[in-house]
């Protein structure tokens, strides 16, 4: 799932790209009885009032709450596009074509063959390059613009979230009102992060670093390394650590968090920036799917080993990163 870095790089190049610009009309495939009531666009009815409401309207700009990118529109409604497991915003020229010229790619037969529930989009990429990836290739909405170019949602699982939003309330709804504080913030100090954690005192430190609720936009891989830079086990109780290792874990958050957006996100997975390109943040892993291999840190003979750990894994160096229980 994208975090961070990556919504921050999305949002961040999107209102670049597309701000100032006018929807001329919206698309979907989403939908199906599963969905019906869901204030969302798979819900079709939803669909129906979105596509009337973002017609003609204008985007102001794109920011980033938490996981979320925020689209704000002239009217004043706001699209709220979350982009779960695998999804991409991606911005370019697309073609609509006939579902009977439709063809599945070697590469989407491979997917398939992994269990994944894929269907070929009658949308195709035209330009840039890049949003040729075949990771990209699965586009379920296209929000199309007077300038000929289109914001298309590519989400192979089909788990992202799109709905639409009063702007000066979105803030205040069920989707965005029980994040946490954003650790990039100025304002979010080492008092301000020590409080927050001490929500969940009895609790495992990376577990709770990953709360939504507690610190906002944090996930699997960077914690993974903020824990492994400040040396403290993701095993460890929030309130047995001392107070001097997680002053140094908040700083290893600042940096750890600064340093993926300076590397335009982690593509490891299947995350692309909205111009199709991967992020290079994985090149730069010091623990996050390093397992086995030796520990970076200078002076550590410590090999990087890999846990379960509320049904996620965990990739840390037992040599250096102190169990505090």
């Amino acid at each position: 799932m994208p975090e961070l870095p990556e919504v921050h790089t999305t949002a961040t190049m999107l209102d670049r790209l597309i701000s100032g610009l006018t929807i001329s009309d919206a698309w979907t495939d989403y939908g199906g009885k599963i969905h019906e009531g869901k204030d969302n666009i798979k819900d079709p009815k939803f669909f129906r009032k979105f596509r009337v409401s973002v017609i003609g309207a204008k985007i102001k700009n794109v920011e980033r709450r938490g996981k979320n990118v925020l689209i704000n529109l002239s009217n004043g409604q706001t699209i709220l596009v979350h982009m779960k497991m695998t999804g991409q915003l991606l911005y370019g020229t697309y073609r609509r074509v006939p579902s009977s010229k439709l063809k599945v790619s070697s590469k989407s037969e491979k997917l398939k063959a992994k269990g994944q529930q894929l269907t070929a989009s009658p949308w195709i990429a035209i330009a840039p390059e890049a949003l040729k990836d075949p990771y990209s290739r699965f586009v379920h909405l296209v929000i199309s613009f007077t300038n000929g170019k289109h914001l298309a949602l590519s989400d192979v699982r089909k788990f992202a979230k799109v709905t639409l939003l009063p702007t000066k309330t979105a803030h205040e709804t069920g989707h965005l009102a029980d994040i946490g504080p954003e650790p990039l913030e100025k304002s979010f100090d080492f008092k301000k992060f020590q409080g927050r954690l001490f929500t969940w005192p009895k609790s495992r430190i990376k577990q709770v670093l990953m709360d939504p609720k507690v610190v906002s936009g944090i996930g699997n891989i960077y914690s993974d390394e903020i824990l492994w830079d400040s040396g403290i086990h993701p095993l460890s109780i929030v309130s047995k650590i001392p107070a001097l290792k997680l002053k140094k874990m908040f700083d290893s958050m600042k940096l750890i968090l600064r340093k993926g957006i300076q590397f335009g996100g982690d593509s490891t997975s299947d995350y692309r920036t909205p111009l199709g390109t991967k992020g290079n943040f994985q090149y730069h892993h010091q623990a996050y799917q390093k397992t086995s291999g030796k520990c970076g840190k200078k002076r550590c003979s410590g090999i990087i080993t890999k846990l379960k750990l509320g049904g996620r894994s965990a990739h840390f160096c037992p040599k250096h990163q102190i169990l505090y229980s």
